[in-house]
């Protein structure tokens, strides 16, 4: 007999990130990590900047999604995500080379540099690279 598996759909406003039958899902929720299985009781949770890991029958992947929210109901698992990239989209040198921008603006700490911003940068830069490795 074949595992159950639940529907997954990873959308952002730009466009539909992923759509299948997954075993199981895990999202960075603003509180901890949250995984599911199919039958899962109905939730919904806001996300922050992180990993998404994916298990579908043969393969495990990763996405890194910069938060949004979470909705699981019978068996269907929808992410709506500010942005989302499947590790296999993922240009390692370009999140690299953002990670190291963020780093000297937080560094350099002058008056005109934007903190928070320069502080999520680098947030999003680090889950992207944890999404490849």
């Amino acid at each position: 007999m074949a595992e159950k598996t639940q529907r997954l759909e990873i959308v952002t406003p730009e466009r539909k990130v992923y759509s299948g039958d997954v075993r199981f899902v895990v999202v960075p929720g603003v509180e901890g990590e949250l995984g599911f299985l199919p039958d899962h009781a109905p939730l919904v949770s806001a996300l922050k900047i992180g990993v998404m890991k994916v298990q579908e029958d043969s393969r495990t992947f990763k996405v890194a999604i910069s938060g949004g929210f979470v909705e699981v109901r019978n068996s269907r698992v929808t992410v709506l995500a500010r942005t989302a990239e499947r590790d296999d989209e993922i240009d390692r040198e370009r999140a690299e080379a953002a990670k190291a921008r963020a780093e000297q603006r937080l560094a350099a700490r002058t008056p005109d540099i934007d903190v928070v911003r320069a502080e999520l940068a680098l947030k999003r830069a680090l889950a992207r690279l944890k999404a490849v490795s």
